[in-house]
């Protein structure tokens, strides 16, 4: 089924929003999929009486049947009856629980405790699943028991309930409720391919169903397919524009997506309905740190500290307004230590990989050998995050321990590849000598995006690096006559330095890099290694000691920390 599947039903919501007179009860089909005929409207008699009719209508178990279940009861008033009272008591479950964004006025659910659902349905409240008696033919003894297992995320508590779903979609074939409650069990127990196959049978049955479409976007973002979920989603709220389940689900597609443009107003939405929902408090204060929205971020955080102050990805979240924001690490790393002190064991995620490499970049000794044991930690588990090896690979290139990036880099460059992986293979190999092959990836690199200057300054520096300096200098001299001021600028000023053949001209040339960018590290350790070959100790003092205040690991400059250190 696959891609194919839901690219099938994507493409039906696209078409079917375009149409002039949209057909109600026409159901999206993949091309390959059998037609299924629809149950007879929610209004038509059912042929045993009126119970029956009642029965089946709830059996269904779309909102609009169960709206209907409800009406005949009232209309003719069956609410104080035995079967009335148990009647409304499930219909009223099923809308509360699976269909939560349909609105409608309930009845007083007070069922009797003598009918034989009354324990079914103290079960549920309770979160224990009740199995279907041997032998029973009843459709919602198959069903309802599954209830008690609806917000339940541990896989294992699903494998007794299986069997009774399949019977219950052989019980009532035409039924959505079974399929949609299987493939909510399967994808609870990690099997999203036939998750997604019960979820489309379910929703194929019925359009009512929207909690399966639901699903089905659920199986596109275990995929990473972001954007077929986004446009998906995007139809379903054009036929529920009014359902807040569709929205909410939306509003976090276009969040994990990293739409954040559409996400801020989407996500805003869901809030004014809801103020203290605190996944979309700290969703919207994400969204808003990533638009660089500090200030605005403070308010929805001080909010959310009165619902949950011990929540681990608020305190993350704290912990990046104040360090990238206010630019106060002290009080990020603080956040950061009690973050890291809610759980016994280490967890792999882009907070605890922030968290390392903070605490790394500190100024301070032990802040970064805190930094180093939890990436060490990290590094421990079974199967790393592609996320967490970056950050080793970086800490090793800071540290130029080039051996122990090989490793790191070998991994990312088979897996992912991406610019910020041939630029650190680029650093790697020329921080071992290796010019030429530095030079086949920044060549790379430079033909990926022509246009980014990290990419051309890269090309250029592996140019000089293997002796092509005549052709390394045109290319800076046709990108820095067109530059602005600034630290653009002033990298490709420290780049024609090193085509430069006396000293003098260098030092012009740094001197203009500096004026472009004062904490250009690559510019101060060359002015500083020009006067220390000079034995101008004055001077290279001053260079050195503004190096090291930017990078005092630097090992490159520790070699001479020491020699001058009288001084």
């Amino acid at each position: 089924m696959g891609r194919t599947l839901l690219l099938g039903i994507a493409l039906w919501f696209f078409f079917a929003s375009c149409a002039s007179a949209p057909d109600s009860e026409e159901t999206p089909l993949p091309s390959h999929a059998p037609v299924i005929v629809e149950k007879p409207s929610a209004q038509t008699p059912g042929a045993g009486g009126l119970p029956e009719e009642i029965r089946s209508l709830i059996e269904t178990g779309v909102p609009p049947s169960l709206q209907a279940s409800l009406d005949l009861i009232r209309n003719h008033e069956l609410g104080n009856s035995e079967f009335g009272r148990i009647m409304n008591a499930v219909a009223v479950l099923l809308l509360k629980t699976i269909y939560p964004g349909f609105t409608v006025q309930y009845p007083l659910s007070d069922p009797p405790q003598t009918h034989s659902y009354a324990k079914i349905l103290k079960d549920i409240e309770k979160g224990i699943y009740t199995p279907a008696p041997p032998n029973s033919k009843d459709f919602l003894e198959h069903v309802l028991p599954v209830l008690a297992l609806y917000n339940e995320k541990l896989p294992e508590k699903f494998t007794q309930a299986l069997p009774d779903l399949r019977e219950a979609a052989e019980l009532k074939p035409n039924s959505p409720l079974a399929p949609y409650l299987l493939g909510l069990a399967l994808e609870r127990m990690g099997n999203t391919e036939e998750a997604e196959k019960q979820y489309a049978k379910a929703w194929e049955l019925s359009q009512e169903c929207y909690p399966a479409a639901l699903g089905l976007a659920g199986v596109m973002d275990s995929r990473g397919e972001m954007d077929e979920a986004v446009s998906f989603l995007s139809g379903l709220v054009i036929r529920f524009p009014d359902n807040m389940q569709v929205k909410r689900r939306l509003a976090l597609a276009y969040y994990r997506a990293g739409d954040w443009s559409r996400a801020e107003p989407a996500v805003a939405e869901v809030l004014q309905r809801d103020r203290k929902d605190g996944e979309f408090i700290l969703t919207r204060v994400h969204i808003l740190l990533e638009l660089g929205q500090y200030l605005q971020a403070q308010a929805p955080l001080d909010l959310y500290a009165s619902l949950n102050p011990n929540n681990r990805f608020y305190l993350f979240l704290r912990a990046r307004v104040q360090a990238d924001g206010y630019h106060n690490r002290d009080a990020a790393l603080n956040y950061l230590r009690s973050m890291l002190r809610l759980s016994s064991g280490v967890i792999d995620d882009d907070a605890s990989v922030y968290a390392a490499r903070l605490f790394m970049e500190s100024s301070r000794a032990d802040d970064q050998s805190e930094g180093r044991e939890l990436l060490r930690r990290l590094l421990a588990n079974p199967a790393p995050s592609l996320t967490v090896i970056t950050l080793a690979l970086e800490d090793a290139i800071r540290r130029q321990a080039w051996q122990e990036a090989g490793p790191y880099l070998a991994r990312l460059l088979r897996e992912r590849r991406s610019t910020v992986d041939l630029l650190n293979a680029y650093q790697v190999e020329r921080g071992q000598g290796n010019n030429a092959a530095a030079l086949s990836y920044a060549r790379e690199l430079y033909e990926r995006d022509r246009s980014s200057e990290e990419s051309i300054s890269t090309y250029v520096s592996a140019l000089i690096d293997t002796g092509r300096v005549a052709e390394a200098a045109g290319m800076i001299d046709a990108r820095i006559s067109g530059l602005p001021g600034g630290t653009v600028k002033g990298r490709y000023y420290y780049l024609r330095s090193r085509t430069r053949s006396d000293d003098d001209a260098r030092l012009n040339d740094l001197r203009s890099s500096l004026f472009e960018d004062p904490r250009n590290l690559n510019a101060l350790i060359a002015m500083f290694e020009i006067y220390h070959r000079r034995k101008d100790e004055r001077r290279a003092l001053y260079y050195l000691k503004q190096a090291l205040a930017i990078s005092p690991d630097n090992p490159r400059l520790k070699r001479y920390e020491s020699e001058y250190a009288g001084l």
